[in-house]
């Protein structure tokens, strides 16, 4: 080893030198370090040297930090290598050219990435051009693909399900628990007994526990061995969504039936085409057209005073819902309320209130939820705002305008052929919303171009193996880098898995154990239930069973009805951590032993959120009153959630709502409204904005010299008036 820099860039050598310096170099013998640098960035910007780092695993992002870390090693370092040493020297003194650095580069890139050493294998692991050749037992039979192509309430699932029905076995794929709980239903009350499947929920309808021929499930529960005569996959547009689609193309290309009916929108008819080519089968399509009109009108509602029996104003956040919600209430009207994270069992009761007609209750108020899983009685859909936060495929949030396939299957919602509104319109809330919606629904539906897929659980465990030191989470990275895809495919966003992950690593796990845990479907919006997941897997560690017992300690029960909206998204966090154990156990079985108990705890707790939305308004104006008086750390306004009362926020769900009551009416039709409609403005900031502006004008106003003219008594009245500005 070459202690220091010797001849390059190192504290020089003085002695036979004519002048020495001392501790200084001498420059005469030594470029120093400035000439490193020179050779150095000469390295990284020669587009041979990028290429042939891309040729060793090395992408441009990687390519850029093994430089960084590489310069900075020759640059900090006290003590070189003796060859690394004179091969600087050499290329300084024009002996040697500055491409020789590369095997010294790649030596300590692959110090930083220890995938580089085995990226061969690596690729080999995450090679995913072939997903048909998963599924050799799908491959191993004809199987014939019939495309249920058309619109909302066109009556193309109706016709699948028959099918099922009619088939000695058959398997029901659905989107959602709710789909799976009404094909579930309607196969046993016509006499085809049929077993249901979730992730939550197994259902066996016969008494000795013999499963059934028919199943309904949630699409990612399906099983891809056993064999079907006819199966039945709902929505088959949902496998371009950027999380979730890896579940509808395994269903596609692996489910064991003759006979496989598609049901969904046509722009998902030529990638089904295309990936059924690579198996060898051909898809028959079948089009329907819509059983009922629906007619877009020339006219927004503009008031809620102009609100019908049979409305459904349609908002796309949990604040727009609540605010809607009091303003319909102090109409004399009442309201059903239906959005995302509300229970199954609530969602189906305020279903069934809005479509009783002896229920004086005839306005819904809901969020996209209502676009599927849910049978609806409306005459109009009334667009309350027009753009909705969404995660693209990279993980990004956008705030953008619905798109053409979502405005249309909310709009689908009115006038469906079993209700008894036979004729559907739709329209907006605000007139200068009602130009943009015709435009999106008279735009073609884009063709869906890829499908998604996801690494397996034994593609991440060998390539753990060969990374033995790596987290969960860069595995995950990891793997992404090195896959392969055919145009026909992407890989599915793992965002989700990555934070859940990353939450638990410090956690004793063995790989496949911390694996399954990183897919349980949890919102990490909701801070009580990650830190239940925490909780969950900290007791699996110590091999300590999570008994029934236990849990209602954890959740604090017994739970009061709400009395406030922030109470009851707390309750909804709760059911949720439910979900959550309920997930847990029909993999681990053995650590979470209570089940059936759980399940009772969890319809006791529907019930009591199902109080709670009943009397939602009356919630809204409690909150409205706590947040008036300062009351929100109130002993009445908690539920005892560990850790979850800490983290309520103005940014939060329930507290924008709790804002919105207190800034209801300020900006009417104004611009401020339009922001607000349009996501850029909260009305947490625009309450902001009032205080700040008012504090402003009276400042400006203590500056003036006083004024006896009519002029100066204006300035005053409005000084002692604020609302008179």
């Amino acid at each position: 080893m070459q202690s220091g820099w010797g001849v390059l860039g190192s504290p020089a050598d003085t002695s036979s030198c004519a002048e020495p310096l001392g501790p200084e170099r001498c420059r005469a013998c030594d470029p120093g370090k400035a000439e490193v640098r020179k050779i150095l960035d000469k390295f990284y910007k020669r587009k041979e040297i990028q290429k042939l780092g891309t040729d060793y695993g090395l992408d441009a992002r990687l390519f850029h930090q093994a430089f960084i870390g590489f310069r900075n090693f020759i640059l900090q370092s006290q003590s070189l290598d003796v060859d690394i040493h004179i091969t600087l020297n050499d290329i300084s003194f024009g002996a040697a050219h500055v491409d020789d650095l590369f095997p010294f580069f790649m030596r300590h890139a692959k110090q930083m990435f220890p995938m580089l050493a085995c990226k061969d294998d690596l690729r080999k692991i995450s090679d995913l051009r072939l997903p048909p050749n998963w599924y050799p037992e799908a491959r191993s039979i004809q199987r014939k693909i019939i495309f249920h192509s058309g619109p909302t309430n066109s009556g193309k699932t109706y016709h699948a399900i028959q099918r099922y029905l009619a088939a000695k076995s058959g398997v029901y794929c659905g989107p959602l628990k709710l789909l799976a709980h009404e094909i579930f239903e309607k196969s046993n009350n016509a006499g085809v007994l049929c077993d249901l499947v979730t992730g939550e929920e197994r259902v066996v309808t016969d008494p000795d526990g013999k499963p059934a021929a028919h199943v309904a499930c949630t699409v990612e529960m399906c099983s891809v061995n056993s064999p079907y005569e006819v199966a039945v996959i709902d929505e088959i547009q949902m496998i371009k969504d950027p999380a979730r689609g890896w579940a509808w193309t395994r269903a596609l290309l692996g489910l064991c039936a003759k006979e496989i009916h598609l049901c969904g929108e046509a722009a998902a008819i030529d990638i089904v085409t295309e990936l059924m080519y690579t198996t060898g089968e051909e898809v028959e399509v079948r089009k329907y057209e819509r059983l009922t009109p629906i007619t877009v009108l020339n006219h927004a509602l503009e008031s809620l005073d102009n609100l019908r029996p049979g409305d459904c104003i349609v908002c796309f956040s949990k604040n727009d819902i609540y605010t809607v919600s009091r303003q319909i209430e102090a109409r004399g009207l009442q309201s059903a309320v239906i959005y995302g994270s509300l229970p199954p069992g609530t969602k189906l009761a305020q279903a069934k209130k809005f479509n009783d007609p002896d229920d004086p209750c005839k306005i819904l108020v809901a969020t996209d939820a209502i676009g599927m899983g849910l049978n609806l009685s409306i005459k109009r859909i009334i667009f309350n705002s027009l753009i909705k936060p969404s995660i693209n495929e990279k993980g990004e949030k956008e705030i953008e305008p619905i798109s053409t396939s979502q405005a249309l299957q909310i709009s689908g919602r009115a006038g469906r052929f079993s209700s008894k509104f036979k004729e559907g319109e739709v329209t907006t809330m605000y007139p200068e919303d009602l130009k943009l919606l015709k435009e999106i629904l008279n735009r073609p539906v884009e063709p869906i171009e890829a499908a998604g897929l996801h690494p397996t659980a034994d593609q991440i465990e060998m390539f753990a193996y060969h990374l033995p030191d790596t987290t969960l989470a860069n595995l995950i990275d990891i793997f992404v880098d090195f896959s392969q895809v055919d145009g026909q495919y992407f890989v599915c966003n793992m965002d989700d898995f990555k934070f859940s992950a990353d939450l638990i690593q410090h956690i004793p796990l063995s790989l496949r154990v911390r694996y399954v845990f990183c897919t349980a479907p949890i919102n990490k919006k909701q801070p009580f239930v990650c830190s239940s997941l925490l909780q969950f897997a900290r007791q699996y560690s110590r091999n300590e069973p999570l008994t029934f017992s236990w849990l209602r300690r954890y959740a604090r029960w017994p739970l009061q009805p709400p009395k406030n909206i922030k109470d009851l998204v707390e309750l909804e966090a709760i059911h949720d951590v439910l979900d959550l154990y309920l997930w847990l156990s029909y993999r681990f079985v053995d650590m979470f032993p209570d089940t059936i108990l759980v399940r009772e705890l969890q319809k006791e707790l529907d019930g009591i959120i199902q109080k709670g939305v009943h009397s939602i308004t009356k919630l809204i104006r409690m909150s409205e009153s706590q947040r008036m008086l300062n009351l929100n750390t109130s002993p009445a306004g908690k539920q005892g959630l560990p850790g979850a009362a800490k983290s309520t926020s103005p940014d939060t769900a329930e507290a924008q709502a709790l804002e919105a009551a207190v800034v209801e009416g300020l900006a009417s039709k104004s611009l401020a409204s339009r922001l607000v409609r349009q996501g850029r403005l909260t009305p947490y900031m625009l309450k902001q904005l009032r205080k700040e502006w008012l504090k402003q004008q009276s400042e400006e106003e203590q500056d003036r010299p006083q004024d006896s003219g009519p002029k100066g008594r204006l300035r005053s009245r409005r000084r002692n008036d604020p609302e008179a500005n």
